[in-house]
Formats: structure tokens, C-alpha cells, sequence
């Protein structure tokens, strides 16, 4: 593949709205998370034409919102789900070695020890099998440390905390740049994938389903789209999707809520993350660049899913948590970011067979409509080739196996000589090596791409206003070429500026309008129009996170709508005849 990709920007997404409407696809995909655009990406690598629909944007739901970590899940070894980790880890080593390793690295973290004796062995033995059921591809194997050597890597842990520790490796990746790739990989092989884009019904012929009548939400206007078998990778929006085509579903998905905190690295001080149980869930805290992350909660949520509110219970439940393992106390004052994300759990149809699942299923409720749910991050790969799987039986023609797993993804072609050229890259950009290394952490090799707008426009080197860790470019870029319609996208998903800076992306959003502005269009209405319903988001989370409960944060987030259903009526799920 051409180190050169595709650009997702407005003039592709016009094109491919009306390709869509001028052609039947083999394939539709309804959803625009890790799961969507790795079926979008399966189906049209084996020569299946392609579509794929977001409401929002690549990665604005769950996928923006995990703990960024592609992982086994060390806990499923203690429930005795040994395949569930085994392919987890498997899928891990292809992220980190093959698929995206300008995405994804390795990272450390210690598994603090609490008793002596028996939990050593017992700790121990389970690592060992998580090395040897993942083959330590990509990732160093584990090791036991004496508390002394445990507290020399994490110095910030408290005395009274461990009686030693055991050190392994997993897997790191920026989950909403990872998700977008995948699909500017997809388009980059044929599919049309398009964001703003949602689903309002389904077009039926006697009982198929034979596509999806979809509304543009940037114009309001709505079209038909025909498809020969839909897959709806909805995620926690599953059931909606199972009443709409009628009768009882097979599965059912609830929804789980994590919170997340972010705080400065500078107030902990380590070289490793920390894994340690709580009697709720398993507290994470993860290196992320200049930052760390905090988390997780696991509580059920029925409440609003497109903006599920993290509130002042959660956040003091983590700072509590975290408190006691670290000698230096974390505060509110602390945290410069806070995300809730909805974890798509299954549960079975009766009480008594409703144990919760991190696996996926994939069932057809109806002809030429295919529903995948469930799973986790790391196994989205196999998820999306199993909805293609399901949804190639009902095609006329035969269909050829899955190739994803032999794919890179754009951006990891020349990665490593790209990175191995760092220095040379730096002194021909003018830019610092450090700041080449950033680029070619989010790009790889497309970061080529960047440099040649920088020699073209030099301002775009500079510094992103209140963001500095950033550069202008990469601003430009998102809205050329990354498929980012609103500042919203940019700031909190092409980059993390909203949990990355203490003002949450504030003081960089009027920058980062008027930079993007010729790109997507915008007059000096519009602009003013994106940064205020930024501002407004921003106002509504911060605010939702002081307030005690789910219900007080949920009812306040909501003061600030979606940026794109704000001037339009929404829209009520149908079946079109």
C-alpha cells in the first residue's frame, strides 16, 4: 500500500453519500466503532462493495472511551475463561506486531502482592499462563520482584501496600485514532464510509431487509440505501435495533459504565502502571504519554448512552481507590480529564442464565440483517470477521475467507524505518526528534504527510495554542484528511486535547476552528457556532461530574446536546416498505 492514503474529508464524504445511493452494496455496516469499521474492512477486503454509516463520528461511543489498553484480561484467567483471553492474546500480539505497531506498544505494570506465602505462587502461576497462552509476542515476559525492587519502579506506591509484586507487559493504544484508521484503512481499499450518517429505518422486501434509509445529519436530508445484508454493529444501542425489525431478540446487551480519571505524570511518580483488585472491579493505573490514567467503575447505566455522565461518586470512588496505593494523595484539584464509556455486556434471556459476558455473539433475527454484540476491544478483529462470516452466507456468490489478519493498517507499511530515520526526518523538518517521534506515534509512516504540509505551510509546525504538546498540523490534518467534521471530533478524538489539558480543550477550540475552517467550510458564524457548543459541552461535564449521583450528572450533561442533532428533529427508528 502507498505510503500516500486517501483523505476522508468533505469532498470524499459527498462522493461517497452518493455512491451510496447510486448502487446496491453487498455490505452495509451500521455503526462506526472498532467492531463497524473492522467489518467494513473485512467486507471489503474480500472484494464485497462496502458501505459503512456512523451517526456520529468513527469512535465517538464506547471506542473513544476504553481504558486504551489491548489486553488478555488477566482477570478472565481467575473466571476460567481460557479461551476468551486466549484469543484476546492472540489478537494482541497480531495489534502490536503486524496490524498497527505505530498504534500500539507495549507497556509495564506491577501486580502489587498483598499476601505472603500463598499469594505469590498463586499470582505467579496465573501470569505465567497469560505469557505462555500469548507467547510474550511484542511484549517482554513477566518477572517477580522483592517489594524493595517493586518500590525502586514505583516509588509513588506506599510501603504498607505490597509485600512484593510480580511485573508483566500488555498492550497500549490510542483506542479513537486506532478505530479511525481502521477506517480510513477500509476506505482506503474501496469501502464508502461516512460519518453524520444515521440510520432512521430499514427498507424491507416482504420479510428481508434489503438496506437502511439514512439521515445526513449535517443537511437533514434523508436516502435510501440498498444492500444485499446489513450488519449493525451498534453496540449498546443493540437492542433498539432487534425491536425495531420485530420479535423477541436472541441476546440482550446491558450496559456497564467505566469512569476514567486522567492526572498529570508529574503526580506519580513510576516507570510502570499498577493492576490491583477491588471488591467492585479492577483498578488501572495506566502510563498514557505525559499523563496517567485512572480507572475503572463497572456499574450498570440505563440513562442517556450517546453521553454517558460520570459523576462525583465515581470520580471520588477512584481517587479513594488509587489513594490507597499511592504516598501521594490525589485530589480533584488533580485531574485534568474525566470519561465514561459503556461497556456492551451480554446477558441471557432468563435471571437464571444471565450471566454477564465479555465474549461476542452474532446472530441474523431477520433475512439479509446480520447483529454482532458484545466482546472487547482487543477482539474486535474477530468480531467483525464473524459478522462478515454470518453475512456472506446469504450472498449468491461465494465469498473469500478473511484476510484482516495479514492487513496492516495504513500507516504501518515503513513504520520502522521510518522511526529509524528519526533523527534524519528531524533535521530535514526542522522540527525536534521528540517531536518526530510523537508524529510517527499517531501516524507511522504517514506522518510523511504532515512533514510536507509543514514545508508547505511552516506555521503549521508551531505549537497548538493551549495544547502544546501538539502542533498546528496535526489540527489541519484531522479535518483534510481524517474524516473530522466539528471541533468536537478534533478535540476529543483526533487528539485528546479535552482530557489532556486542564481547561479541557477550551482555549484551544477558537484556534482550532479558525485552522480548520477553510477545510470544512466554515464561515465566521460557524465557527462561532463550534466554539460555543464546545464551551457548552465542556461547561455541561464538568458540571455533571460535581453532581452525587447517575441521575443528577446524567440529567445535567444533557443540557449541552449533540453537536449534530442540535437544529434537527430526531429522527424515529422505522421499517420502510
Amino acid at each position: 500500500m502507498s505510503v500516500k492514503a486517501i483523505n476522508l474529508d468533505p469532498a470524499y464524504r459527498a462522493r461517497a453519500l452518493r455512491e451510496m445511493t447510486e448502487t446496491e452494496l453487498d455490505v452495509l455496516v451500521i455503526g462506526g466503532g472498532v467492531v463497524g469499521a473492522g467489518a467494513a474492512l473485512d467486507a471489503v477486503t474480500r472484494g464485497l462493495r462496502t458501505g459503512l454509516v456512523e451517526a456520529r463520528d468513527f469512535a465517538s461511543g464506547t471506542s473513544s472511551r476504553s481504558s486504551k489498553l489491548i489486553h488478555g484480561g488477566l482477570r478472565y484467567l481467575e473466571q476460567l475463561n481460557f479461551g476468551l483471553v486466549r484469543e484476546a492474546l492472540r489478537e494482541r500480539s497480531l495489534i502490536l506486531n503486524q496490524l498497527a505497531p505505530h498504534l500500539a506498544r507495549s507497556v509495564p505494570f506491577l501486580y502489587p502482592l498483598q499476601h505472603r506465602f500463598w499469594e505469590r505462587p498463586y499470582v505467579g502461576s496465573g501470569v505465567l499462563l497469560y505469557d505462555t497462552m500469548g507467547g510474550r509476542h511484542g511484549v517482554p515476559a513477566h518477572r517477580h520482584l522483592t517489594k524493595k525492587q517493586a518500590l525502586r519502579q514505583f516509588p509513588s506506591l506506599r510501603k504498607d501496600a505490597l509485600v512484593g509484586a510480580v511485573k508483566y507487559y500488555d498492550g497500549q493504544v490510542d483506542d479513537a485514532r486506532h478505530t479511525m484508521m481502521i477506517a480510513r484503512t477500509a476506505a482506503e481499499y474501496g469501502a464508502l464510509c461516512t460519518t453524520s450518517t444515521q440510520v432512521v429505518g430499514f427498507l424491507r422486501e416482504g420479510n428481508r431487509v434489503v438496506g437502511a434509509r439514512v439521515r445526513d445529519l449535517e443537511t437533514g436530508d434523508e436516502f435510501d440505501v440498498r444492500a444485499r445484508q446489513t450488519i449493525n454493529a451498534a453496540g449498546v444501542w443493540t437492542d433498539d435495533i432487534q425491536e425495531m425489525v420485530g420479535g423477541r431478540g436472541q441476546f440482550h446487551v446491558r450496559a456497564s459504565k467505566g469512569v476514567h480519571i486522567v492526572v498529570p505524570r508529574d503526580r506519580i511518580t513510576a516507570s510502570t502502571g499498577i493492576i490491583s483488585r477491588t471488591e467492585k472491579s479492577v483498578l488501572f493505573i495506566i502510563p498514557w504519554d505525559t499523563h496517567w490514567i485512572i480507572g475503572t467503575t463497572d456499574t450498570d447505566w440505563s440513562l442517556d448512552r450517546a453521553h454517558p455522565a460520570a459523576s462525583r461518586s465515581d470520580i471520588d470512588y477512584l481517587l479513594d481507590r488509587a489513594n490507597r496505593l499511592l504516598t501521594n494523595q490525589l485530589t480533584h484539584d488533580d485531574i485534568v480529564g474525566v470519561y465514561a464509556g459503556l461497556r456492551p455486556l451480554l446477558a441471557g434471556e432468563s435471571d437464571e442464565t444471565s450471566q454477564l459476558s465479555r465474549e461476542h455473539a452474532v446472530v441474523s433475527p431477520v433475512a439479509g440483517l446480520v447483529l454482532v454484540a458484545g466482546g472487547k476491544y482487543t477482539t474486535y478483529r474477530v468480531m467483525a470477521k464473524d459478522a462478515v462470516d454470518a453475512a456472506v452466507h446469504g450472498l449468491p456468490v461465494k465469498v473469500p475467507e478473511s484476510c484482516t489478519h495479514r492487513l496492516p493498517l495504513i500507516g504501518a507499511d515503513g513504520y520502522l524505518a521510518a522511526r529509524n530515520q528519526r533523527h534524519e526526518l528531524a533535521a530535514a523538518s526542522g522540527l525536534h526528534v521528540a517531536r518526530i517521534e510523537h508524529l510517527l506515534g499517531r501516524y507511522g509512516s504517514l506522518s510523511n504527510e504532515l512533514l510536507d504540509l509543514v514545508r508547505e505551510r511552516p506555521e503549521l509546525g508551531e505549537p497548538m495554542p493551549g495544547a502544546e504538546t501538539y502542533l498546528k498540523v496535526e489540527i489541519y490534518y484531522a479535518a483534510r484528511a481524517e474524516g473530522a467534521l466539528h471541533l468536537e471530533d478534533i478535540l476529543t478524538r483526533r487528539t485528546r486535547i479535552s482530557i489532556e489539558t486542564e481547561d479541557r480543550g477550551v482555549a484551544s477550540a477558537r484556534p482550532t476552528a479558525e485552522l480548520v475552517a477553510p477545510v470544512l467550510g466554515w464561515d465566521a458564524d460557524t465557527i462561532d457556532r463550534q466554539v460555543a457548543h464546545y464551551h457548552a459541552r465542556v461547561a455541561a461535564e464538568r458540571q455533571s461530574q460535581q453532581e452525587p449521583d447517575d441521575q443528577t450528572a446524567d440529567a445535567v450533561r444533557l443540557g449541552a446536546p449533540d453537536v449534530r442533532v442540535t437544529d434537527l428533529p430526531a429522527p424515529g427508528l422505522r421499517s420502510v416498505a
